[in-house]
């Protein structure tokens, strides 16, 4: 009965139900501190609240929170990116980022979008397609695919979600079931 363990088990799924948490965490911090540039006091600056609600609401330690704050004022720099792509089937996607290496981050980008048939755009030529709202950017005109594109555009999705860097991924396509 080796390797059997009952405790070994739960090691397990604490272990992948961990990983996702930091990775969770690690992007809401990353917002925290782009939103505590400017100004470091929540009362002044909506986006921080915001940001800082959202932490508190996927139960982000306080300390954790103020560090995050804290680091803003002396690390370097946090750059938000605005990524415009093309998924399968001509699907118009928006990626929001944050990053410390703009450079490392683009490239990582161009990389998911080649391996999962997408294609990187040119500034402004997607984001036509799409309107800001408070949530986020909402498709104007929504497109619907075949299944074997939508499932494409899923995966694709999804990995460039996984990236640390990535905040938000959206796109015009219609996702819901047919």
């Amino acid at each position: 009965m080796s390797g059997h363990s009952h405790w070994a088990g739960i090691k397990h799924k604490k272990e992948v139900t961990d990983k996702k948490r930091g990775k969770v965490f690690s992007k809401l911090l990353a917002a925290i501190s782009a939103a505590a540039k400017t100004e470091q006091n929540p009362d002044f600056n909506p986006r921080l609240r915001t940001a800082v609600t959202k932490a508190r609401a996927a139960s982000v330690p306080a300390d954790t929170i103020e560090r995050a704050i804290k680091k803003a004022s002396e690390a370097k720099a946090m750059d938000e990116l605005l990524f415009e792509a093309y998924g399968p089937g001509g699907s118009a996607i928006m990626i929001e980022a944050l990053s410390d290496n703009r450079n490392r981050t683009i490239q990582e980008i161009k990389l998911i979008l080649k391996e999962h048939n997408g294609k990187w755009a040119e500034s402004g030529s997607v984001q036509w397609a799409f309107e800001k709202t408070a949530e986020g950017w909402n498709a104007k005109f929504p497109q619907d695919l075949p299944e074997a594109e939508r499932n494409q555009l899923i995966n694709l999705l999804e990995a460039i979600d996984d990236n640390d860097d990535v905040q938000e991924v959206y796109t015009n396509a219609n996702l819901t079931e047919i």
